[in-house]
């Protein structure tokens, strides 16, 4: 008998019975939905990672201090406070460096305008724009001589803006952090979310101001570099480190008392782990596929048993076994690789619903699906095979006595 009689033949038994053959393919159903969506939102997940990393900038070296060195054998908590102006000013030596920027966060209440607004006060310089690939909206950045001065002055964010100065230009305008007033001369551009931090809600003071008038410190809370390229990025990561440790006095074999951290290393784990945690919900959600091939199998025998006597006739007009085999087999293959099928369409409304309802990042990896779709054909050949090979092993007189 030919391969197209046999699959014609299987699709008449499916289609005699539409409701069992429906709920026998259910499981092989939501097991390929499932697959391509997780495996969707996954990737979504690492898109997004990736993204917001990207945007923050990837060739960027961010030096902060490193942990307080241990104490008997027990690293103490906390960060110790090493990073000076004067390293700032050693870094930019270094050739193919771009820009570089240290940063001296403060935290307090905005006062002006029309209320008040909890909010981060940055101290940097002006190559943090640069930096940050970031630009101004309005007004203008301070000077390296307002720097010197520890000027009173401040560009903000959007965000403040909105608190504080809706309807009208905050340029000019005085505000309040704590006590110190400060006058507004720049507005950043509107940049919004990254990685869930509002990135516009934020005040950026000379670094100075900060340090000098409002911490009271000498020490900086981290450095900014931004290199020329990325090619450039190790090797000025490597040169960083050297400065340092020499304007640290470090010894050779003396543990480095700051952390240098690379934004592309930074999306590699990221990625990394992302593309883990959907390898893991991919098997996860694969379960279900081997979940739906047990049930393949369990009907399989119910219908050898129920068409024992059809089989007898078939043996008894000149069917052999390996007809009787492929007969089965082939409506194994076709139940599974049409809930296959059904699944990956329904995957493709599920993606949709996560994307435009739900608000999660998910995407169609059309490798999954094809995927999918050859492991349902693969599970109906295994979980078909043992129910076949039992049909076409009875007995033909037997079989024609069944009742």
């Amino acid at each position: 008998m030919r391969v197209s009689g046999l699959i014609k033949t299987a699709g008449k038994s499916i289609l005699r019975n539409r409701v069992r053959s429906l709920l026998t393919m259910l499981g092989i159903i939501i097991g390929v939905a499932s697959v391509i969506v997780m495996v969707g939102i996954g990737e979504g997940a690492q898109q997004q990672i990736r993204r917001q990393i990207e945007a923050m900038g990837t060739n960027i070296l961010t030096i902060r201090p490193g942990p307080v060195p241990t104490r008997g054998g027990v690293r103490m908590p906390g960060l110790r406070r090493t990073l000076t102006l004067d390293d700032v000013e050693r870094l930019r030596s270094i050739p193919d460096i771009l820009a570089v920027s240290p940063v001296s966060r403060a935290s307090g209440r905005v006062v002006g305008g029309s209320g008040n607004w909890q909010t981060t006060a940055l101290g940097v310089t002006p190559d943090y724009l640069i930096v940050r690939d970031w630009e101004l909206e309005d007004g203008v950045m301070f000077t390296e001589q307002e720097i010197r001065g520890a000027a009173k002055v401040a560009v903000i964010g959007r965000t403040v803006v909105k608190e504080l100065f809706a309807g009208y230009d905050p340029v000019g305008a005085s505000i309040r952090i704590g006590t110190m007033p400060i006058k507004i001369i720049g507005v950043l551009r509107e940049r919004g979310e990254n990685m869930g931090d509002d990135q516009d809600d934020v005040v950026l003071l000379p670094v100075t101001t900060v340090m000098q008038r409002m911490s009271g410190t000498r020490f900086v809370d981290q450095i900014m570099i931004s290199a020329v390229s990325m090619e450039a990025i190790a090797e000025v990561q490597a040169e960083a480190e050297e400065v340092l440790r020499a304007s640290h006095r470090l010894s050779p074999g003396v543990e480095s008392d700051f952390n240098i951290r690379n934004q592309s290393d930074m999306m590699e784990r990221a990625t990394e782990t992302s593309r883990t945690m959907t390898m893991l919900l991919g098997a996860i959600a694969g379960i279900s596929l081997i979940v739906g091939g047990i049930g393949i199998m369990n009907i399989m025998l119910v219908s050898v048993t129920e068409r024992t006597r059809e089989i007898g006739i078939r043996m008894a007009v000149g069917a052999r076994e390996g007809d009787i085999l492929m007969q089965f087999l082939i409506e194994s293959i076709v139940l599974s690789v049409v809930g296959g099928i059904i699944g990956a369409v329904m995957s493709l409304g599920l993606i949709w619903v996560m994307n435009d309802i739900v608000g999660l990042p998910s995407v169609l990896v059309p490798a999954t699906m094809l995927m999918s779709l050859l492991f349902s054909g693969v599970v109906g050949v295994f979980f078909g095979f043992y129910p076949a090979r039992k049909a076409a092993r009875l007995n033909p007189i037997q079989a024609l006595r069944f009742e």
